[in-house]
């Protein structure tokens, strides 16, 4: 991912944060097959201090036998994004010399992957994945809440993913590069659309463009 120096994130809680909020990724894989990408929620687990993705696949998924184990992936996050009209921009009407452009944030992470085979971490996998997105709701799910039976016969049909990460680097994409006259244009212009997308950007630019400017 190339990143321009205004653009690059590399806050570590923060790049955390993005992979713990927007944690359905894509897997980016190279076999004999070619290139491949397959769409996986994914927990992050901190172990010695070391980051570690852990998610599943389905077994009839044959990612695990056309990729070896402890092959190097790729995987990226993505966070808020959204289209920024040159019409925002108070410098478009003096010059008209303004281009339409995508503000987003996006996480990519590198590692070697596994395989897991083993029932026990791949309950404990389960448990982590369901309890984080679960945490939100007011009477959160557990894995514990179905029939054990029931779950140990839906875990024979998974092959759980292991990816000891290597580096995560990040860009923040928010109109950093704008004169201030048009980051005020943007967030004015964002706010109008009255879309929850559109109004969640132009936070982000307040916060990350502007310092926590607050009209």
């Amino acid at each position: 991912m190339h990143i321009p120096n205004k653009f690059k994130q590399d806050d570590a809680k923060l790049l955390e944060d993005i992979i713990r909020q927007y944690s359905f990724a894509t897997l980016i894989t190279q076999s004999k097959m070619g290139l491949e990408a397959n769409h996986i929620p994914f927990f992050l687990h901190q172990e010695k201090g070391k980051n570690i993705l852990q998610g599943h696949i389905a077994k009839a998924n044959p990612l695990w036998k056309n990729v070896d184990d402890q092959s190097e992936v790729l995987i990226t996050f993505n966070g808020p994004n959204y289209y920024i009209s040159p019409n925002y921009y108070p410098t478009k009407k003096v010059h008209g010399k303004a281009v339409p452009t995508w503000n987003y944030i996006s996480v990519h992470v590198r590692g070697k992957m596994s395989y897991i085979h083993d029932n026990d971490w791949n309950l404990a996998m389960l448990h982590n994945l369901s309890d984080q997105h679960e945490a939100k709701h007011l009477k959160p799910w557990s894995v514990s809440d179905a029939p054990e039976d029931y779950i140990q016969k839906m875990m024979t049909a998974i092959v759980g993913l292991e990816i000891h990460v290597s580096s995560i680097t990040g860009q923040w994409k928010l109109s950093q590069n704008q004169p201030d006259e048009n980051k005020h244009g943007a967030i004015k212009g964002l706010y109008e659309e009255n879309v929850y997308e559109a109004e969640k950007m132009a936070e982000l630019i307040k916060k990350y463009a502007l310092g926590n400017y607050d009209e």
